[in-house]
C-alpha cells in the first residue's frame, strides 16, 4: 500500500513538472526575447567552431540582445564586469577590418560583428580585464552557436597596432582597450567537430 502511494506521488510529481515545463520555457523565450534554444550547454562546447562564411540573412537585434547578456553573464574579478561592447553593422566600417586585421578581412560580409572591449576605468583589480572580457567573448561564441548562429573570434589585442587601429575606426574613447572582435552571421558552412581532448596534457595533484 505504501509502495503503491509512493509510485501515485512521483506520477504527480512529474505530472506538475511536465505541466510546467511549457511555461517555464515560455518564460525564458519571454525574457530572451528568442525561442528558447534546443542546444545543451555540454553540446554547444564540444560542437562550437569557428565559422568564416556567412549567408545573406540578417542577424536579428534580439538575438544580438541575447549573444550580449550571455557575454555579461561571465564571471569577473571582484565582480568588476570591466567591459564594453561595439556592436557594428555598419558595412562601410566592417569592409575596413580587413586592413587591420587581414585574417579577418571576410567580416566585410557579415551581417554583423561585436567588439568586446576592456573598461580600463572600470579595472580596479589588478589587471584582470584580460581574463575577464576572455571569458565573456566565449560565452558569446557559445551562445551564438547554440542559437544555430556562425561566429569568430578574431585576435586584437595585444597587439598594438590593431588596439590603435580599432580605437580609432570605432570612435572609441583611450580608457577602452579593443580586445577581440566576434564575427557573427548565419553559417554559409559547416566545420565538423573535432575531439581536442588530450590525455597527455592532464596532470594530477603535481605536475
Amino acid at each position: 500500500m505504501i509502495g503503491k502511494a509512493r509510485r501515485m506521488g512521483r506520477r504527480r510529481v512529474l505530472g506538475l513538472l511536465a505541466g510546467a515545463a511549457p511555461a517555464l520555457f515560455a518564460a525564458r523565450a519571454a525574457w530572451a526575447g528568442e525561442t528558447p534554444a534546443a542546444m545543451d550547454a555540454i553540446t554547444a562546447i564540444k560542437t562550437r567552431r569557428s565559422v568564416r562564411a556567412y549567408t545573406a540573412e540578417p542577424v536579428t537585434d534580439a538575438k544580438v540582445e541575447e549573444i550580449l547578456r550571455c557575454g555579461m553573464q561571465a564571471p569577473s574579478a571582484c565582480n568588476e564586469q570591466p567591459w564594453q561592447f561595439v556592436v557594428v553593422r555598419d558595412k562601410a566600417i566592417l569592409a575596413k577590418v580587413g586592413g587591420i586585421n587581414p585574417y579577418a578581412a571576410y567580416a566585410k560580409n557579415a551581417p554583423v560583428a561585436i567588439l568586446v572591449a576592456g573598461d580600463l576605468s572600470l579595472d580596479k583589480c589588478g589587471g584582470y580585464w584580460i581574463e575577464d572580457t576572455s571569458a565573456c567573448a566565449q560565452n558569446m561564441l557559445l551562445a551564438a552557436h547554440a542559437m544555430g548562429l556562425g561566429a569568430v573570434w578574431t585576435g586584437i589585442y595585444p597587439l598594438p597596432e590593431r588596439v590603435a587601429a580599432f580605437r580609432a575606426l570605432l570612435k572609441m574613447p583611450e580608457t577602452t582597450t579593443p580586445m577581440a572582435l566576434l564575427v557573427i552571421g548565419h553559417p554559409a558552412e559547416q566545420p565538423a567537430p573535432k575531439d581536442r581532448y588530450r590525455p597527455d596534457r592532464v596532470h594530477h595533484d603535481v605536475w
